[in-house]
């Protein structure tokens, strides 16, 4: 499997050379603040199948988990384009929204979802996870 993707102004982009591990919703009130309001949509590859070009900017802080994020964006457009958990550093969590389409990638998982604010639409269909989720079974 193969994707590519960039940021909105084209400033960035990405190629990934393998399989999604999974993809998640993350209603954590910080994901809230990136995505304007509603949860971020991630997708974790592994580190070495995910490559950039063009500048990240990025931004660290410690989590509601523990954990450090840093979520990276084009410095031009704003475009989230990933984060990434110290708790994983094997992996990256591409945002759904960079990706290219068409592709077939679709949320599995909503995690933090105590912090979802009282209008959302949660998919019932998703796994659901009142806060942090725990590692996708398919980590080796």
């Amino acid at each position: 499997m193969s994707y590519t993707g960039r940021c909105a102004c084209g400033s960035v982009t990405l190629v990934i050379t393998g399989a999604p591990i999974t993809a998640r919703q993350c209603w954590c009130r910080q994901c809230q603040q990136v995505a304007g309001g509603g949860p971020t949509h991630n997708v974790m590859f592994r580190t070495d199948e995910v490559t950039f070009a063009g500048t990240l900017l990025t931004n660290s802080y410690t989590a509601a988990s523990g954990n450090t994020i840093v979520q990276s964006f084009c410095p031009a457009c704003g475009t989230p384009i990933m984060g990434q958990s110290s708790a994983r550093p094997q992996f990256r969590m591409v945002r759904l929204g960079a990706i290219d389409l068409p592709h077939d990638i679709r949320p599995q998982v909503a995690a933090w979802t105590d912090d979802a604010p009282a209008w959302a639409v949660i998919d019932p269909a998703l796994e659901q996870h009142p806060g942090q989720a725990p590692p996708p079974q398919n980590l080796s």
